[in-house]
């Protein structure tokens, strides 16, 4: 592989509730490649752009309103008395949201800036602003495609910092519209949300778990109570669900390991090695879920998906590599994943995205020894925290019959950890780090008591075997 050919181009969107420390953390982010030697590109927010370039949401008048205007022409009775209606209500009684706390675009529309919460707040007072939104959506593609070749022209590895992305937009609008502008303009959110970029980081604000750090006074766009706040930030994070890569950085701990966090959490997805650094580690946890599964009105807001698993041949047997297909309605994206062992302890995940001719060229590399998985995955946010929940189908192994395994990124332990699950379902017990729920061995052909490819770990090679229940098992550390 040339020079040109390994260098990274790594899309990622830092996206947010209110106060959650999202522009700290794009400068943190920004400097800590730099220092890596990587180019560093921020794409600027597109609502940023268009508002502060003289858009006042005065001037946008909804569907409705041009409707109730051709109804009610001036002079007429009805005319009138809409007229005088609004006179003795909305131009007496300030806009107030249901916390009590009033919002600047809708009491001074002339000084909206560049905040995409106000346009949410616009919605239903001074217009729809659904061409708005469908122009605003257009010019942040067109934006980000120039990032994006730039990037790809970079003679470095680079880093596309986009301050949001393409689906943050639907938070501020209702799902109808949003699927009428799908529609209208051929966007379909398999490649918009989750081809479109590499990673999703979601900053949770600090109305959520750190309410006596909330501030508004800073912000010149910001004047969102704790409560409105709080509805914001769900919203916010409810847009990415279903993106393969979405991360949540909760407020767990103090804001300097918040960041700490947030850095550490890309360099994991690259493949970075960041060492001793960043002290504060979020690691994957497992848990086994007894069926059978709750309806769907038990959850909230989730998205479905088909996944396909495919292993590789592989030089080494330390090394795994993998192919997975994800898609709903027909759409899919495609990554290879090769896993290896680490200097420091810990095995590396290094993720690549592919188009859907060179997913069918690895396809051809398939390794016969293992099954293909087939699962539905099941993506949605609970207390705070992003789950997915893997559902395996047939045809595989009957081991993997009736088999439902959650996972989550938390740096949480003990109860704590236990206080964030969903209580409406069944979690039997945690299985993380547990070598028969590893998707790698639950795949194998071959009946573990008779195979050598079990795999326990894929460091620690020399450490001693012992056998349990009919096959082998490491001894780590001295235990078993």
């Amino acid at each position: 592989m040339d020079a040109i050919e390994e260098r990274k181009v790594y899309r990622l969107v830092l996206t947010g509730g209110p106060c959650g420390g999202k522009t700290t953390g794009q400068s943190r982010l920004c400097t800590f490649f730099e220092n890596l030697g990587w180019k560093v590109f921020r794409v600027p927010e597109t609502a940023t752009i268009l508002l502060s370039g003289g858009i006042k949401f005065a001037d946008l008048v909804a569907e409705e309103d041009r409707s109730k205007k051709k109804a009610h022409k001036p002079g007429t009775s009805a005319g009138t008395a809409a007229v005088s209606a609004s006179s003795t209500s909305d131009a007496t009684k300030p806009a107030v949201f249901k916390d009590g706390v009033p919002e600047h675009s809708v009491i001074d529309i002339d000084k909206i800036t560049t905040c995409p919460r106000c346009m949410a707040a616009a919605v239903g007072k001074v217009g729809d602003v659904y061409k708005f939104q469908e122009n605003l959506l257009r010019t942040m593609i067109q934006i980000e495609n120039t990032y994006f070749e730039l990037g790809r022209t970079s003679n470095k590895n680079c880093l596309i910092i986009c301050d949001r992305g393409f689906m943050d937009a639907s938070a501020y609008i209702s799902k109808e519209k949003w699927d009428r502008m799908m529609r209208s303009n051929n966007w379909n959110p398999v490649e918009l949300r989750d081809n479109r970029y590499n990673q999703i980081i979601h900053m949770v604000s600090a109305a959520n778990g750190a309410e006596q750090f909330y501030a508004t006074e800073e912000h010149s766009c910001r004047s969102e109570g704790v409560t409105l706040a709080r509805e914001l930030d769900y919203k916010a994070a409810s847009a990415w669900i279903g993106h393969p890569y979405f991360d949540v950085i909760d407020n767990s701990t103090d804001f300097e390991n918040k960041v700490n966090r947030m850095i550490e959490c890309v360099c994991q997805k690259l493949g970075i090695d960041i060492g001793d650094r960043l002290s504060i580690t979020s690691r994957k946890v497992k848990f086994l879920v007894s069926g059978p599964m709750p309806p769907d009105t038990s959850f909230p807001a989730f998205q479905d998906f088909e996944v396909v698993h495919h292993y590789l041949q592989c030089a080494g047997p330390r090394v795994q590599a993998r192919l997975r297909k994800r898609g709903q309605n027909g759409r899919w994206s495609y990554i290879h994943t090769i896993r290896r062992p680490q200097q420091h302890g810990q095995s590396i995940e290094v993720r690549t995205q592919l188009s859907h001719r060179d997913y069918l060229n690895m396809l051809t590399q398939q390794d016969d020894a293992h099954f293909t998985i087939y699962k539905k995955r099941r993506c949605f946010l609970v207390n705070n925290q992003y789950f997915q929940m893997d559902i395996y189908k047939e045809p595989s192994h009957p081991r993997c019959k009736g088999l439902i395994l959650l996972e989550t990124y938390t740096s949480l332990t003990g109860d704590k950890l236990k206080a964030i699950l969903p209580k409406f379902l069944n979690i039997v017990k945690e299985v993380t780090g547990q070598p028969d729920y590893s998707m790698f061995n639950l795949s194998l052909r071959e009946d573990w008591n008779n195979t050598k490819k079990f795999c326990y770990s894929l460091h620690d090679q020399d450490d001693a075997e012992v056998k349990t229940n009919g096959h082998s098992q490491k001894m780590i550390n001295g235990k078993a």
